[in-house]
């Protein structure tokens, strides 16, 4: 394989339209805008979501509510799924990630008490239910809030 072989992949590359090259280019005269009117105009630009004098539909719809852009987003994890850990294992937010528990779009990790845990383990996340803490500590480990 050498450079003089790469091509592109068909499609990948579009050559632009020229306009205004005369009446057999199909783009000559005025140049795809028609005749007249405010699309006809120099300087004329779409304002995002007009719909012709008709509401927008952003307008339309009611706005109720709020979005706090600010509140963390923890990532359930079920007292269950710990099972999988050795017993005495220190489980940290760093170790749950790297066995693929939670994902990034998440600020943190909260055990949630659904299931049962057998196993001795120290864990240390951001967030622990009561029912969850309670089986922990039954199984003789301890709960750390980071």
């Amino acid at each position: 394989m050498d450079l003089s072989s790469l091509k592109n992949t068909p499609g990948a590359r579009k050559t632009r339209k020229r306009v205004g090259r005369g009446m057999a280019s199909g783009h000559g005269k005025t140049s795809g805008h028609g005749h007249k009117g405010q699309y006809a105009r120099k300087g004329h630009k779409h304002k995002l979501g007009f719909e012709g004098g008709q509401m927008p539909l952003i307008r339309r719809i009611p706005k109720r509510g709020f979005t706090n852009f600010t509140r963390l987003v923890y990532c359930p994890v079920n007292v269950s799924a710990l099972e999988r850990f050795e017993d005495g294992t220190e489980v940290t937010v760093e170790l749950l990630k790297q066995n693929n528990m939670f994902s990034n779009k998440f600020d943190g990790v909260k055990i949630l008490g659904c299931g049962d845990l057998t196993k001795k383990l120290i864990i240390k996340v951001n967030g622990v239910s009561a029912t969850a803490k309670t089986k922990i500590e039954a199984a003789g480990g301890s709960v750390e809030i980071v």
